[in-house]
C-alpha cells in the first residue's frame, strides 16, 4: 500500500511542476507579445514614412509573430483546462496545433517575401535610408530582449518553440535590415534592401520546416524521436516472468508527456503485480510516465489477429 501512495505522490509532484512551468510560459509569452506589438505600430509607421518595402515586409512578418504569440498565449490558457469525460487527455493537444500552424504560417509568408524581393530586385524603389536604419535598430533592440525572456523556456514545450523561433526570426530580419539601411544611407545602393530579406528568409524556412515536421510527428503519434523502440522493448522482455512483448507502441501526447501502451504475456499469475512494478520502474527511468500494461497468461492470438502482423 506504502508503494502506491508515493507513486500517486510523484504523480501529483509532476502536475504541480508542469503548472509551474506553464506560468513561466504566460508571463513569457506575454511580455515578449508587448515588445513584438511595439516593434510592429514603429515598422509600419516607418516603413510607411520612409517608403522602405523591407521595413513594411519585416512589419508583416511581425505582424504575423504577434499573432503567433497571441496564438501561443491563448493554447497556453487553454490547455491548461480541466480534463472532461469527453476529453481525457484536457486540451493538451492544442499545443502542438499551435505549433503546427505557426510554423505553416512562416512557410507561406516566407514564399510572400520571396516573391516581393525578387519583383524588388527588378525595379529598386526609393528608400529613406536614415529612417529606415532608426526604425531597424529599435527593432533589434526589441527583439532581443523578446528571444532573452522565451530562451531559457523554449526547450520545454513546441508551443513557446513555435514563438521563440518566430522572434529569432524578427530579430535576424532587424539584423538585415539594419544592415540594407545603412548601405542605402550611406552608398544608396536601393537592391541591399530585397536582397536582406532573402537573407533573412533562408534563416526563418529552416526554422519552420523543423517545427511543422516535429508538429506533424506529434499528430500522427510516431514514436518521440528521443526513444527508441528497440530498447524499450528489451526493457519490458528482460523483466523476469515476461515470456513475450506484442502490441508495443511509444507515442507524444504533448511536450514533455510521453505514452506507452503494450501486451505483456505473462504465463504465472502470482508474478503479473510484480511485473507489472517493475514495468511501470524502468520506463520511468526511460522518460515515459503514462504507461497501460495489459497483462495476459497466454497469448491470446484468436482474439488479437491484428495486433500480430
Amino acid at each position: 500500500m506504502h508503494h502506491h501512495h508515493g507513486g500517486a505522490h510523484n504523480h501529483h509532484h509532476g502536475h504541480s511542476h508542469a503548472d509551474q512551468r506553464a506560468d513561466q510560459s504566460t508571463r513569457a509569452l506575454k511580455l515578449a507579445l508587448g515588445l513584438t506589438a511595439s516593434v510592429l505600430v514603429a515598422e509600419v509607421i516607418g516603413g510607411w514614412l520612409s517608403n522602405s518595402l523591407a521595413l513594411l515586409a519585416d512589419a508583416g512578418h511581425v505582424l504575423t509573430d504577434a499573432a503567433a504569440l497571441a496564438l501561443s498565449l491563448f493554447v497556453a490558457w487553454f490547455s491548461r483546462q480541466p480534463v472532461t469525460p469527453q476529453k481525457t487527455y484536457g486540451y493538451l493537444r492544442w499545443e502542438i496545433l499551435a505549433a503546427f500552424i505557426n510554423g505553416a504560417t512562416l512557410l507561406a509568408i516566407s514564399i510572400w517575401i520571396v516573391i516581393e524581393a525578387l519583383l524588388r530586385l527588378r525595379a529598386p524603389e526609393p528608400v529613406g535610408g536614415t529612417l529606415m536604419l532608426v526604425i531597424a535598430a529599435l527593432g533589434l533592440v526589441a527583439n532581443v530582449a523578446a528571444a532573452y525572456v522565451l530562451h531559457p523556456l523554449h526547450k520545454s514545450s513546441l508551443n513557446v518553440h513555435g514563438a521563440y523561433l518566430h522572434v529569432l526570426g524578427d530579430l535576424l530580419a532587424s539584423v538585415a535590415t539594419i544592415v540594407a539601411a545603412a548601405m542605402i544611407a550611406f552608398t544608396g545602393w536601393l537592391p541591399a534592401d530585397p536582397i536582406a530579406s532573402l537573407l533573412t528568409t533562408a534563416l526563418i524556412v529552416r526554422g519552420a520546416w523543423r517545427l511543422v515536421r516535429e508538429s506533424v510527428d506529434v499528430l500522427l503519434e510516431a514514436t518521440p524521436a528521443h526513444i527508441a523502440l528497440p530498447q524499450v522493448r528489451q526493457a519490458l522482455e528482460g523483466i523476469p516472468g515476461v515470456e513475450s512483448v506484442h502490441d508495443l507502441h511509444v507515442w507524444t501526447v504533448t511536450s514533455g508527456v510521453v505514452a506507452l501502451s503494450a501486451h505483456a504475456v505473462v504465463p504465472v499469475a502470482e508474478q503479473h503485480q510484480a511485473v507489472l512494478e517493475r514495468a511501470c520502474d524502468l520506463m520511468n527511468g526511460l522518460g515515459i510516465h503514462h504507461i497501460t500494461v495489459q497483462v495476459e497468461c497466454t497469448d491470446m492470438f484468436e482474439r488479437e489477429q491484428h495486433l500480430h502482423p
